[in-house]
């Protein structure tokens, strides 16, 4: 290890998807001079390195789904006896989806301090590129393996309005997008990213029907990011000007001025303010 700092800390890297030349100036100080580099893989960790065209200054170690629970607290002591512990995934950054929750939750238990160097991130990037709304969403990860824990969790998911992003493997992305298909509907449109920024990236924009036919007669092969638009925003159903007039005398005696009272019940039926203020005095 090299000389310890006064305070150690723990720093979350953010790494190359694929393509080494998207390596952060940051991702490259980090690894010359932590004092220890916790990797995912240690092999891919030694690659980027190479391709890199540096040194790796610390002790590397391996953390990993299949050792994190044991080999935290030795990562927490080192960050508390002053040491600089660098966290490494395969790609992108740290605890999503990957190895890194535990370790961070730990050092901040412990009062120590915890920053990061930030990099790609698959979601981000297969959003961007997906051609669907990226103004609103929300990640849900890996879906359950078995067919049944995947289709309630697709139910559960149906009516959100958020575009959606999945990662997944390519032996059950033809199941996943078959399920999703008959779920979500197999008009909904989506995007499948497959192998961002490496030598074979594939984007196919589709709805969901013709990405299960794709993926189900064919052999998808690498890291999958699918993203799938929200459910189609349903106009609130229009209520008889009796309901209307209620809603906003039910406001009124809750404290609300009539005025604002109005306000409320035109947006939640999604009415000109105009419409409802006419009908309440009618």
């Amino acid at each position: 290890m090299g000389e310890m700092s006064e305070v150690g800390r723990l720093i979350l890297l953010g790494a190359p998807l694929g393509n080494p030349a998207d390596a952060s100036a940051r991702l490259r100080e980090v690894l010359i001079s932590a004092d220890v580099v916790a990797a995912e893989d240690t092999r891919r960790l030694t690659r980027l390195a190479r391709d890199l065209d540096l040194t790796v200054g610390g002790r590397i170690v391996s953390y990993f789904e299949g050792n994190e629970e044991r080999r935290t607290p030795e990562l927490v002591e080192a960050i508390l006896g002053g040491y600089v512990v660098a966290l490494v995934t395969d790609g992108g950054m740290p605890s999503v989806s990957d190895p890194g929750y535990r370790l961070v939750r730990a050092t901040l238990d412990v009062g120590a301090p915890v920053t990061v160097a930030p990099g790609p991130s698959a979601v981000t990037t297969a959003l961007a590129v997906s051609g669907l709304p990226c103004d609103r969403f929300c990640f849900e990860g890996f879906l359950p393996r078995t067919p049944g824990g995947r289709r309630s969790r697709l139910r559960a998911l149906a009516a959100e309005e958020r575009t959606l992003v999945f990662f997944e493997a390519p032996h059950r992305i033809g199941a996943t997008l078959t399920d999703l298909a008959d779920t979500f509907g197999a008009d909904r449109p989506a995007a499948l990213c497959r192998e961002l920024t490496k030598t074979y990236e594939e984007v196919l924009r589709r709805p969901l029907g013709e990405l299960a036919r794709w993926a189900t007669e064919g052999d998808p092969r690498g890291e999958i990011t699918l993203v799938v638009a929200g459910a189609p925003v349903t106009a609130a159903e229009r209520p008889d000007d009796d309901t209307l007039r209620a809603a906003v005398a039910e406001r009124e005696a809750a404290g609300r001025s009539r005025r604002d009272a109005i306000t409320d019940v035109a947006t939640e039926y999604a009415l000109r303010r105009r419409d409802v203020y006419t009908i309440v005095h009618s």
